[in-house]
């Protein structure tokens, strides 16, 4: 047996092996209403890859989302996760009897990773459950989701499922009330220090800025559309959006963005390069823009104003 052979074989055992360790982690019955709450997060995300469930490795996936929920960063590139996505598209197409992207007619797919697309999904899913943290037993969830997709009989009745929906909904209210003020005290407490610091000025409705780089163009009106580079953080640093990163401009009109945007780019010429300190109430406010930007968070934005085309 050759190096990649054996390497091949090892690999093989491995991802059995991980397989094994979830089968024997199976819970018989649902023990409390985390449990219970876990188990119908599961359900519905398993309906929701019912397509991609005969290329999805559980183990991987399993790590995954516990590895995304707690901040970890993706397990797969990007380039290669453009990759898998479309050659998963592709399966998922030729398997429901659809017209394949890309392809010519009757061609059959690339075979993809399991234990890659597991931790591709399992990274995307993980990250929209961040603010169901303290909440969730990922081993009970991705249970579920293996139960629903291969068609197996599910813990929770038709009514417990309605009864964990709405004990969720209880919870994620409560978790959003309490996040929301505990935001609200925190950025206010920021402005309020982050005023006194030199170069900061603030406007009537609480929006603050400094300039970094003066520009000598005009300054857009509220109903102008403007190009843009900028890069949006929360207060612990935190990027959320960043035109840099995309390596383009952004275009959109004044009218179209949250307040802080629409009342600070009109303060600037054309050329400058300005940063404001948002307040909850004038960025994403009590409904924040998860799964990043909790409710009333006051969020950081360096922004440069490239035109108003």
């Amino acid at each position: 047996m050759n190096r990649f052979a054996r390497g091949a074989a090892a690999l093989c055992l491995i991802a059995l092996a991980g397989a094994g360790a979830a089968l024997a982690q199976a819970v018989a019955g649902l023990a409390g209403e985390r449990q219970q709450i876990s188990y119908v997060v599961g359900m519905d995300i398993g309906r929701s890859l019912a397509e991609v469930g005969p290329d999805l490795d559980y183990a991987s996936f399993e790590r995954a989302i516990a590895h995304a929920i707690g901040g970890g960063e993706a397990l797969v590139d990007q380039e290669e996760a453009l990759q898998l996505g479309q050659a998963l598209a592709q399966r998922m197409a030729a398997r429901g009897g659809r017209r394949v992207p890309g392809m010519a007619p009757g061609s059959v797919p690339p075979p993809v990773d399991p234990v890659k697309v597991g931790l591709l999904t399992g990274h995307q899913m993980g990250r929209s459950l961040r603010p169901l943290a303290d909440t969730l037993d990922v081993p009970v969830l991705v249970q579920a989701v293996r139960t629903v997709i291969e068609g197996g009989t599910p813990l929770l009745s038709t009514d417990q499922a309605s009864e964990a929906r709405e004990a969720l909904e209880r919870h994620t209210r409560r978790q959003a009330e309490r996040m929301a003020e505990a935001n609200r005290i925190e950025g206010q407490e920021f402005l309020a220090r982050n005023r006194a610091e030199r170069g900061v000025f603030a406007t009537a409705s609480g929006l603050q800025y400094s300039v970094l780089r003066a520009g000598s163009g005009p300054r857009p009106r509220p109903g102008d559309r403007v190009q843009v580079h900028y890069r949006g953080t929360l207060l612990d640093g935190t990027e959320f959006d960043s035109s840099y990163a995309r390596g383009q401009p952004a275009e959109f009109g004044l009218n179209e963005v949250i307040a802080g945007w629409t009342e600070g780019l009109t303060l600037m010429p054309v050329g400058s390069h300005y940063r404001f300190w948002i307040p909850g109430e004038l960025a994403y406010g009590r409904n924040g823009s998860p799964p990043l930007i909790g409710p009333n968070a006051t969020l950081v934005f360096e922004v440069e104003l490239l035109a108003i085309p």
